[in-house]
């Protein structure tokens, strides 16, 4: 990681969500809960089929005034914006850059390799929050922020489709168990320790 004094652009920490069915909705109350300068990049990665076009950037543009955009292959990650995964590619990161593999190397499992390499690039300053949908992806990811000393939440029963976040919390890697629209304050909380131990 880059020491804070020696760029002006130091991320706090790299925020990783993922979510399938029911999960925009949740993308929704979350963004619309967070402030726009927690020092955090948040980076959304959709469990979606590889053949699916999705227009969720531009959706989640009008509930934000952060910058939202489609993570591309070498794009610097700057905090105070929203990164959405690319369709039919594996989203990771490397020194705060992003590097896409398309297609898919596991097509089940999207969100695992993202959050896996997040937990590899920011250690403790990796979080991940799995929010709405079916199936288990996104629980071997949170074991290994867990495992790197990062954080990691799941979306409570308010879930549309609970699969996801039950299967994270059944493995006992989550932190915190709260509705998206709760969980940007722990999020503030967590900026504002992460920022002090830089001053």
């Amino acid at each position: 990681m880059i020491p804070a004094n020696a760029n002006p652009n130091f991320i706090v920490a790299i925020v990783g969500i993922g979510g399938s069915a029911g999960g925009v909705k949740a993308y929704k109350a979350l963004l619309d809960a967070l402030p726009i300068d927690t020092g955090m990049a948040f980076v959304i990665v959709s469990h979606i089929l590889p053949t699916a076009s999705s227009q969720l950037a531009e959706i989640l543009s009008t509930r934000t005034k952060m910058t939202v955009m489609v993570a591309s292959m070498e794009m610097p990650v700057l905090a105070n914006h929203v990164y959405v995964g690319p369709p039919n590619a594996d989203l990771l990161i490397e020194d705060c850059t992003f590097k896409v593999v398309s297609p898919r190397t596991r097509l089940s499992a999207p969100i695992d390799v993202f959050l896996t390499s997040l937990a590899e690039a920011m250690g403790a300053r990796a979080i991940g929050i799995i929010l709405s949908g079916y199936d288990g992806d996104g629980t071997d990811g949170c074991k290994h922020i867990k495992a790197k000393g990062g954080t990691t939440f799941a979306q409570d029963a308010s879930a549309e489709a609970g699969d996801m976040p039950q299967s994270a919390q059944a493995a006992g890697c989550i932190d915190f168990v709260l509705p998206p629209d709760k969980i940007p304050a722990v999020l503030q909380k967590l900026a504002r320790t992460f920022a002090d131990k830089e001053v």
